[in-house]
C-alpha cells in the first residue's frame, strides 16, 4: 500500500476501529497528523553492555540469549510473575516480568534477545525488571534513541512508534514552508531530515538539528503572524474620537493620578483620535490603577457619541468595576450598566433594551456579555480586564457587536486589554507582538506596603496565633493552598485545601467562620464564598489560586501562603496584591517546609521588594523563562515544540527574521509562500481560544 500524507490512519496495518478512535483522541487521523505528533522524551537505547559491566540502577541495553523457558507463577489473585533467565558471554541475571503472561509464550529459549532495562544486585545475582526486549536479529527500538510520546488509553508507546515508523518516507512530501536562503542564513535543516530526526534521530548532533530547525519554524510562524495581525490592525479604520483633555477628565477622580497613569491616558487619548484603531495592552503591577485609564478611554469615548463595554472574568470582579465606575461617572452624567448572569430575566431584558437603545454608554460584565440577545447601539470600545482569561476569539466576539459606518464602510471599535501579571518590558514587547504595550510602573500614594514574611514548619502555630490576633481586631485572612483534593498531594505534604480547611474549622479556629473556595466549585456556589467573604461574613478563608483576581476586599489585611515554594515569585506577588487594599497595615506570610537555601533565598525576594516587575525579572532569572508562566496562565499559544518564554534568543533571532521577509513581502504574497501562510494559519486557528 503506497502511502500519502492524507493516507487515514485507520488504513495502516494493526489500526482497527478502537484503535483509530483512541488515536484520534490524540488529536491523529492521517499520516500527517502523525508526522507531525512529536516526542516528549527520548530514551538513549544506544548503550549496550555485558550482563557482568551494566553500570547498576542505570538503563542499558543488553544482548543475551534465554537460557530456558520462561516459568510463569501465580502469586496471588491479580499478581503474575515469568521470570526467564538470560546468559551471556560473561554472567546470567534473571529477567522478571509482573502480570505480563504474554512473555512465557513470546521469548523462546535459545534466542538472543535485546534486554533494555535498569540492571540491579551483584554480579553472579543480577536482575533486570519489566525491561524492553526484542529479538537481537530483529530490533527495530534498540540500539538507538527512542522516542517517547505523549499516549492515550489503548495507545502504547511502542505501538505509536512503529506507526511513525511505518510513515516517515512520506515526510519528503511534506511542503518546506521556509524559504532556502532563509535556511542558509540561519543555519537550518531541511524539513524532511528535522522530521525524520526528530522522531527517530541519528545521533544526539541529528536531533539538535532538527529540534532548532522545528523550534525556528515555529517561533517564526508565531513573529509573521503576529506582525500580519498588528498590519492588518494598521491597515484598519478605527472611531476618530476628540481627544479631550487628560485635565478636563481628572476633575471626576478622588485623587490625583500617578505619572504612569496620566502617560497611559495620553497614550490612549493619541490612539483614539488616530483613525486607526487602538489595540493597546496596559500592563500594570496590582493596584497601580489600571481601571482608571479604561475609564478614561471610556469617557473619551461617550463624548464622541460611542458606548464602551469592559469584560471582567468574574461577577464579582464585574460587580466591582460597575459599582468604581457609577461613582465616578455620576458627576458626567454617564450611565453605566451592569450584565451577569446573576441578573433576572426581567433585569437581562432592561439592560439589553438600554444598551440596543443606546442609553447606557458604559456596560460592564462577563461572559454574558457575548450572549446572542446582546445588542450596541454604537460600540465604539472594548475592555477586558485580566486579559489571561480571555482567548483573542472571545475577544473578537465582543468587538464583533460593533456595528459602525462612517459613510466609507465598516470601522473597528478601539480595544483595551489589562493584564496585572507583570512581564519584563523586553519580554511583553516579544509576546504581544501585535499590541501596543504600556506599562504601568508607579502606585498610587498612599499605599501601605504589605510587610512579607518567610516562616518555616516550626512558626506555625504563631502563625495561627496572628490570624486570631488580626481576627479578633476586626479584620480578616486569606489562606492559600495550591492542592484540591487529598490524594498524591497529600502523601508529598501538600496542604489539600478541602481536607485543610475543615481542620482548621474543626481543631484550630472552632470559634471562628472558616469559608473554602476552590476551582473546581459551581461558579455561582464560588460567587457566594466570595461574596460572603467580601460582605465581612466569613473571617478566614481557605483557598486555591482563584483568589489571585478578581477579589478586592479592603478589610482583608493578611495572606497565607502553604507550600509557598510550589508557587512562582509573580504568582505570589499576585496573591500578596489581595491584601493591603485598605487603610489598616497588612502582612503576607509564606509558609514553606523547604529547607533548601535556594528556595528560601528565591522566596526572600519578595520579603525584599513590593516592585512587580523587579520580581518578574528575578523570577525569569531563577526559575529559567520555561517555568516563569506557570500553568498556562498567560494566555499564549501552545507550540508543539518550541517555549515562547523558554528559549530568548531564538525567539528573537525567529523574529528578525519574520521582520525581514515581511519587509520585502509584507503580505507574504505568491505560491512559493503559501505552505508558510498555511501554517501560520493553523497555528493561529489552533489556538484561537487560548491566545491574547
Amino acid at each position: 500500500m503506497e502511502l500519502t500524507l492524507n493516507t487515514p490512519l485507520s488504513a495502516l496495518p494493526g489500526v482497527g476501529a478502537a484503535r483509530a478512535r483512541a488515536l484520534e483522541r490524540l488529536g491523529l487521523r492521517s499520516v500527517e497528523d502523525l508526522l507531525g505528533y512529536y516526542p516528549r522524551e527520548y530514551e538513549d537505547r544506544t548503550r549496550r553492555h555485558t550482563i557482568a559491566s551494566a553500570p547498576e540502577g542505570e538503563a542499558v541495553c543488553v544482548a543475551a540469549l534465554a537460557a530456558g523457558p520462561p516459568r510463569l507463577s501465580r502469586i496471588r489473585k491479580g499478581l503474575e510473575l515469568t521470570k526467564v533467565q538470560a546468559v551471556d558471554a560473561a554472567g546470567s541475571m534473571t529477567v522478571t516480568f509482573f502480570n505480563q503472561s504474554y512473555i512465557k509464550d513470546a521469548i523462546r529459549p535459545g534466542e538472543s534477545y535485546i534486554f533494555y532495562g535498569r540492571v540491579e544486585g551483584p554480579p553472579g545475582r543480577r536482575t533486570m525488571t519489566n525491561p524492553v526486549f526484542e529479538r537481537e536479529d530483529r530490533a527495530r527500538f534498540t540500539g538507538r534513541i527512542m522516542p517517547v510520546y505523549p499516549l492515550t488509553a489503548g495507545i502504547s508507546n511502542n505501538l505509536l512508534a512503529g506507526l511513525v515508523q511505518r510513515c516517515l518516507d512520506c515526510a519528503a512530501c511534506l511542503p518546506e514552508s521556509l524559504p532556502a536562503g532563509l535556511r542558509r542564513d540561519h543555519g537550518l535543516a531541511e524539513l524532511e531530515f528535522a522530521v525524520k530526526n526528530i522522531h527517530f534521530p541519528a545521533d544526539e548532533a541529528a536531533l539538535e538539528l532538527a529540534r532548532r530547525r522545528l523550534m525556528f519554524e515555529e517561533l517564526f510562524q508565531f513573529a509573521c503572524g503576529l506582525a500580519l495581525l498588528r498590519g492588518r490592525r494598521l491597515s484598519g479604520r478605527g472611531p476618530v474620537l476628540d481627544r479631550g483633555s487628560v485635565a478636563e477628565f481628572l476633575v471626576l477622580l478622588p485623587f490625583p493620578p500617578t505619572g504612569a497613569q496620566r502617560r497611559v491616558m495620553e497614550e490612549a487619548a493619541a490612539d483614539m483620535a488616530s483613525g486607526r484603531p487602538m489595540n493597546r495592552l496596559v500592563q500594570g503591577d496590582v493596584g497601580s490603577g489600571k481601571t482608571v485609564t479604561a475609564a478614561f478611554a471610556a469617557w473619551l469615548a461617550a463624548r464622541s457619541g460611542f458606548q464602551s463595554a469592559l469584560m471582567a472574568p468574574t461577577e464579582i470582579l464585574a460587580e466591582q468595576h460597575a459599582r468604581t465606575l457609577s461613582g465616578l461617572f455620576e458627576r458626567a452624567g454617564l450611565r453605566v450598566g451592569l450584565l451577569t448572569a446573576a441578573l433576572t430575566a426581567a433585569q437581562k431584558r432592561q439592560v439589553r433594551a438600554e444598551l440596543a437603545a443606546g442609553t447606557i454608554d458604559l456596560i460592564v460584565g462577563t461572559h454574558a456579555l457575548l450572549s446572542g440577545g446582546v445588542e450596541f447601539a454604537r460600540l465604539g470600545l472594548v475592555v477586558t480586564d485580566e486579559q489571561h482569561r480571555f482567548g483573542v476569539a472571545q475577544r473578537a466576539a465582543l468587538a464583533g457587536k460593533a456595528v459602525l459606518e462612517d459613510g466609507e464602510g465598516g470601522l473597528k471599535p478601539h480595544t483595551m486589554v489589562m493584564s496585572a501579571t507583570p512581564i519584563p518590558r523586553t519580554l511583553a514587547l516579544i509576546l504581544y507582538g501585535d499590541l501596543d504595550v504600556s506599562v504601568m510602573d508607579e502606585l498610587p500614594p498612599g499605599r501601605t506596603p504589605v510587610e512579607t514574611f518567610v516562616v518555616g514548619e516550626d512558626k506555625r502555630a504563631r502563625m495561627y496565633r496572628f490570624v486570631r490576633r488580626l481576627v479578633g481586631e476586626g479584620r480578616q485572612a486569606y489562606v492559600v493552598c495550591p492542592a484540591v483534593e487529598e490524594g498524591e498531594e497529600a502523601a508529598a505534604g501538600l496542604k489539600a485545601v478541602t481536607a485543610y480547611a475543615g481542620e482548621l474549622q474543626a481543631k484550630v479556629f472552632p470559634d471562628l467562620r472558616v469559608g473554602l473556595v476552590h476551582g473546581r466549585m459551581k461558579p455561582r456556589d464560588k460567587e457566594a464564598v466570595m461574596t460572603a467573604f467580601a460582605a465581612g461574613e466569613i473571617d478566614v478563608l481557605v483557598a486555591t489560586t482563584v483568589v489571585e483576581v478578581g477579589l478586592d476586599v479592603p478589610n482583608a489585611a493578611l495572606m497565607v501562603v502553604e507550600n509557598a515554594e510550589r508557587f512562582g515569585l509573580s504568582q505570589l506577588h499576585q496573591l500578596r496584591g489581595r491584601v493591603g487594599r485598605g487603610k489598616h497595615q497588612s502582612y503576607c506570610v509564606l509558609v514553606s517546609a523547604h529547607r533548601g537555601d535556594e528556595s528560601r533565598a528565591r522566596l526572600k525576594i519578595l520579603a525584599k521588594t513590593a516592585d512587580g516587575f523587579r520580581i518578574a525579572e528575578e523570577d525569569l532569572k531563577l526559575r529559567g523563562p520555561g517555568d516563569f508562566f506557570g500553568r498556562r496562565q498567560h494566555g499564549l499559544p501552545r507550540l508543539k515544540l518550541a517555549d515562547l518564554a523558554g528559549d530568548m534568543s531564538l525567539l528573537q533571532e525567529a523574529q528578525a527574521a519574520a521582520k525581514e521577509l515581511l519587509r520585502t513581502n509584507p503580505g507574504l504574497e505568491g505560491e512559493r509562500f503559501a505552505p508558510l501562510r498555511g501554517r501560520i494559519q493553523d497555528l493561529f486557528a489552533r489556538n484561537q481560544d487560548g491566545m491574547n
